[in-house]
């Protein structure tokens, strides 16, 4: 049992309390030592400065003393309550509930424990443990509607739809007097309720719901939107044909209401007049949507579609919209239509050409400018790419528009896809520096001089949008506003420039921005309650679920996972594993790391000391958290790890876990567990590889190299794993020619550079003759689809065999492609 105080030091005990949660730390630690001068074993107080030095950050010594609390007093709710909240703000939530349970069991009626565990338990999606602790807090406080919400929430979690239904229906049931319309919480919990029935499938029983529910529904587009799909998947197609008008009255810019409005009206995808009609109707009634217009042109062909295309794209530059070609470009996979576009734009440009010639020229991003600016975008896709013709365009365009920033940006990516990035680099800041209040440009700019590796550079033009009194410079404020472009891009580029703890650093950051991410739900649980929010928290869980399958995660994990797996490579190779090392690209390597960093803490010293003489005046804000302080901001400590495929698997399991599609993820797990010798789960990353592209060239090369391995080390690994091999591996036989099946694989994709790059690797590993390797690798040059990206990567694996090839390949190449800047 808690020790007695004296009235006073229990009035100061409430003051600790009160202290503690308006944030007055230094009030409530003052208050405390007070009363532990007298009562220096009191638990309940101990446990609260433990408390209130967490809150200061001194962690180590709040846990110590939390610890000493529960040594002085084992039954005091409060001691083993403060041991869970310390817990929980350490993110170490199953010790957390741990201690909460034992709080719970020695103070049953506590609101505030209970509720702290019920937080928790959807945090860590215990739904069966929510559902009890919810269904406690209900019997406990009846009369408050957010319990019998969360209940319901609960059982909804669990997968129950027919219980969840009852409690929201028994609550409705319980009150004596019918909500006001105006009541938010009311019409947002009825909304929820129609949200649960239709995920039974029950779409008539959800329609009857919806239409008792209309006239309560704060929610107008909800309820009109459900209804139309409800009477949809009912089969009323004629009241559902009615519902997707009056949506469309709402909103002639949707895409989908038309495509719900013509699958309801039995159009056939074949009768192209009947489709047009439904677009050219909203068309003429609302002159000034988009959608009407434009989404024909998806559907059209021959010579409805391009007349329906010379419509469209007239109108559209006339009024010199720049974002014409992205609304047009996704239909460029079809040859037709991308050919007739560009027919269309010329002629148009032709047109206007001769106007101009008889008028004065108009400085107005419209008409002539317009189609110069769609035509150098034309030139530059991927699709349709001609850069020359492209560049022609944009210097047209320029000069008749000298201080237009869209034709500077076009510049830039020009020489961008040319694969010069230090002109990229140059004009897009010639760009930005034409309109230096644009974020957008100064964005822009920022991410080129990141492609041409100015990473100080691209940190003080970016420090230019950044608040100029943050005390810890630009870089800590973008960490902040969780920029991951810019920390993805800073990234791979410090990767580029050989420095691999700052690079660490970056990708560290973007895995710990999604853990943020992950953490930040945690207050949703209590606030999405009390707002009443209750389907869009279930959306809101639901996204939280799948947080990892995000492309930037993606895309910085694999970052990671390269850098880590070439890390292990290098360590092996030094310590002979697989030869001797290359000393000089080494030294190299160190040198330009060593430069990269130096320069990082130069330009982020320049920043803070630039930060800190802006409005010397200006009070300094307090808000009594503790400043945390980055104990390796220059990834030194990353670097320096000692099991790099055990951070690359930290990275890997969520992509193999939420992207199991991503055939980029399956390399990447088949390279990690190959090396770490789990020959198991290498053969599932590769067998679900092969499974998405049999024909990868990588995919290829992990084949040969999984069956190189395991004749090898098959007779050693346990019965069981061996068995698994023999019955799961059937893509290449024990007794297979490797040599052969390589060689046909390249016979048959002769063709194809990244084919060909992924040959010649193999013949490497099998042990071919290392000059015919090598000149295989180097005629990659003479294939016509090549790339100046694929030449790159070739070139890197030629530099890497320190082959003779290497130099006559990048001479040849830079001969090739004279503007790209890594053959310079």
């Amino acid at each position: 049992m808690p020790q007695p105080l004296s009235a006073k030091e229990s009035s100061l005990f409430r003051q600790v309390i009160r202290n503690y949660e308006d944030k007055q730390y230094k009030r409530g630690l003052k208050a405390a030592e007070q009363i532990l001068k007298k009562n220096p074993k009191h638990g309940d107080t101990m446990a609260m400065k433990a408390l209130i030095l967490n809150q200061q950050g001194k962690t180590d010594e709040a846990f110590a003393l939390g610890k000493e609390a529960l040594t002085a007093d084992m039954k005091s709710h409060i001691c083993w309550h403060v041991y869970g909240l310390l817990y929980r703000h350490q993110k170490n939530f199953e010790e957390a509930i741990k201690a909460y349970k034992f709080a719970l069991r020695l103070e049953p009626e506590s609101a505030q424990i209970q509720r702290d565990l019920a937080l928790l338990q959807a945090q860590m999606r215990d739904y069966q443990g929510y559902i009890q602790s919810r269904t406690a807090m209900l019997q406990a406080r009846p009369q408050v509607r957010q319990n019998w919400s969360a209940l319901a929430i609960a059982h909804h979690l669990a997968g129950d739809l027919a219980q969840a239904e009852k409690v929201l229906t028994s609550y409705e049931e319980s009150l004596k007097t019918p909500p006001s319309k105006t009541d938010l919480e009311h019409s947002e919990a009825l909304k929820y309720k129609n949200y649960i029935i239709a995920e039974t499938g029950e779409y008539q029983r959800a329609l009857d719901h919806l239409e008792s529910i209309a006239k309560h529904g704060m929610d107008r587009l909800y309820v009109l939107e459900r209804r139309a799909e409800y009477l949809a998947k009912l089969g009323k197609k004629e009241e559902a044909a009615k519902a997707y008008r009056a949506l469309l009255e709402r909103n002639p810019d949707h895409a989908e209401y038309y495509d719900k409005l013509i699958e309801v009206l039995d159009i056939s995808a074949d009768d192209q007049a009947a489709r047009k009609a439904v677009y050219v109707e909203y068309a003429t009634k609302f002159p000034r949507a988009d959608a009407p217009k434009r989404l024909p042109l998806d559907f059209l062909e021959d010579d409805a579609f391009e007349e329906a295309a010379e419509q469209y794209l007239t109108y559209m530059l006339d009024r010199g919209v720049p974002s014409t070609f992205a609304n047009l470009k996704h239909l460029y996979k079809n040859t037709d239509k991308k050919d007739t576009l560009e027919s269309l734009a010329l002629d148009y440009l032709e047109t206007k050409e001769k106007e101009a010639s008889e008028k004065t020229a108009s400085s107005d991003f419209k008409g002539e400018t317009a189609a110069l600016y769609f035509l150098a975008q034309h030139y530059n896709y991927h699709l349709s790419r001609d850069l020359s013709k492209s560049l022609e365009y944009v210097e047209k365009g320029i000069s008749l528009m000298p201080k237009n920033v869209e034709f500077h940006m076009m510049k830039a990516r020009i020489f961008k896809h040319q694969g010069n990035t230090q002109k990229a680099s140059e004009i897009m800041d010639q760009a930005r520096n034409l309109d230096l209040k644009d974020r957008y440009i100064n964005s822009k700019s920022v991410k080129y001089m990141l492609r041409n590796n100015e990473n100080e550079k691209a940190l003080k033009t970016f420090a230019l949008f950044t608040r100029a009194d943050s005390p810890n410079g630009p870089l800590a404020e973008l960490i902040d506003m969780q920029c991951m472009w810019f920390l993805t891009e800073d990234g791979e580029a410090y990767v580029r420039r050989g420095d691999v703890a700052l690079a660490l650093k970056r990708f560290h950051t973007i895995y710990n921005i999604f853990d943020v991410w992950q953490e930040d739900q945690f207050d949703f649980h209590s606030f999405s309650l009390r707002k009443g929010q209750l389907a869009s928290y279930m959306d809101m869980i639901r996204w939280e679920d799948k947080l990892r399958e995000h492309p930037i995660y993606t895309r910085a994990a694999l970052d990671a996972i390269a850098l880590y797996i070439s890390m292990h490579d290098g360590r092996s190779a030094t310590n002979g594993v697989n030869g001797s090392a290359d000393d000089e690209a080494e030294a190299e390597r160190k040198k330009a790391a060593k430069k990269a960093r130096k320069d990082a803490q130069k330009a982020e010293k320049e920043a803070a000391e630039k930060a800190s003489k802006q409005d010397p005046n200006k009070a300094k804000t307090a808000t009594g958290e503790p400043v945390k302080k980055d104990d390796d901001p220059y990834g030194q400590k990353l670097a320096a790890t000692t099991e790099p495929l055990a951070e690359a698997t930290k990275f890997l399991v969520p992509i193999l876990e939420h992207s199991p599609k991503n055939i980029d993820g399956q390399i990447a797990g088949f390279e990690v567990y190959l090396r770490r010798e789990k020959y198991v789960l290498a053969l599932g990353c590769l067998n679900a590889a092969l499974a998405l592209d049999p024909s990868n060239p990588s995919v290829h090369e992990q084949a040969v190299r999984f069956r190189t391995a395991i004749n090898s080390k098959l007779d050693s690994l346990p019965a069981k794993v061996a068995e698994v091999i023999k019955s799961d591996f059937t893509v290449l036989d024990a007794k297979a020619d490797l040599k052969k099946y390589n060689a046909d694989f390249l016979a048959e994709h002769r063709d194809s550079a990244l084919h060909v790059i992924a040959a010649a690797r193999t013949a490497k590993l099998l042990g071919e003759d290392s000059a015919k390797a090598e000149k295989d690798l180097a005629s990659v040059l003479d294939l016509e689809s090549l790339e100046h990206d694929q030449a790159l990567e070739a070139y890197a694996i030629l530099r890497n065999w320190r082959s003779s090839e290497a130099d006559s390949f990048k001479a040849a190449a830079h001969k090739k492609w004279p503007e790209v800047t890594m053959f310079a």
